[in-house]
Order: structure tokens, then sequence, then C-alpha cells
């Protein structure tokens, strides 16, 4: 599914600004990515640094910090989390990050409430589809994916 040629999977989790997606695993953690957007407004991403598992990470505290041409900035967090791990191929390649941002995920966190306290906060479904694409056509973003 897209929008202005920007990938969006209805069965993921979005924070409000549509920048990160959020994926429930098995084991009551969460996995957390850069959307299609994000990686585009980013550019070519240089550096990706997450910090240490263990790490509790506050709503408003960065999960990670992504470095690209363009910019070097958080990765917006929206609940409270542990940081459990980070992806290793995207630390030792984050222009993964730019050619496949559902795949190419951030880091593995544990929410310090419920799994299901923690996506409240976030949109999914038809409703984070209408404020993705929204956001697309408003800023008139265009995707690009691959090596940049």
């Amino acid at each position: 599914m897209e929008c202005n040629g920007c990938e969006f999977r209805p069965e993921l989790y979005y924070d409000d600004q549509y920048q990160i997606w959020a994926r429930r695993e098995e084991d009551g953690s969460l996995t957390v990515g850069m959307t299609d957007i994000s990686q585009t407004v980013a550019g070519k991403i240089l550096h990706v640094r997450v910090r240490r598992p263990g790490t509790l990470r506050p709503v408003g505290k960065p999960v990670a910090t992504i470095e690209s041409g363009k910019w070097a900035g958080p990765v917006p967090n929206v609940f409270d989390c542990v940081i459990e791990a980070a992806n290793h191929s995207v630390l030792e390649d984050p222009n993964l990050l730019n050619i496949e941002p559902y795949e190419a995920w951030i880091a593995r966190v544990r929410p310090s409430g419920t799994v299901e306290q923690a996506l409240s906060v976030m949109l999914t479904g038809d409703a984070a589809q209408a404020g993705y694409c929204e956001r697309t056509r408003r800023e008139d973003l265009h995707c690009e994916r691959g090596a940049r």
C-alpha cells in the first residue's frame, strides 16, 4: 500500500507524526523502526547509534540517534521502555534503513507497562493510513527507497 510512493503497512503501529513504526513481537517486546516518510526526509543515512541494552527510555527520550547527509536527530520514543537490543545489521550498514525501512528495524524494546498500553498511544490500520497519506500530500513527499 502506498501514498505518494511512500510505502505504508497497515498492520504496524505509528507515532502521530509518522516518523516511527512499532511491531508487536510474540515475546512481548516491540520492534521499532523508521517509516518510509522518515527515511525520505532524512536522506542517505550515514550512522545509527542505539542506546545500550538495559537502558530505561522514558517518553520523549530517544531510543536511538540517526545521522544523515541532511541532519542528525533522535528516533522519537512515545512510551516508556527498556532497550533490549539493537539491530547490528543496521549499525554496520545504516543505508539499510533507506533500502528497506520496514525490514531494517532499529531497536527492540520492552515496554515498561503492558504492550497494549504502549501501543494505545500509537495509530494503526485505517486511522494510521489516513494520517500517513495526509502527511505525504500536505508536505508533497514522494518517497524513494534504495541506496543513495
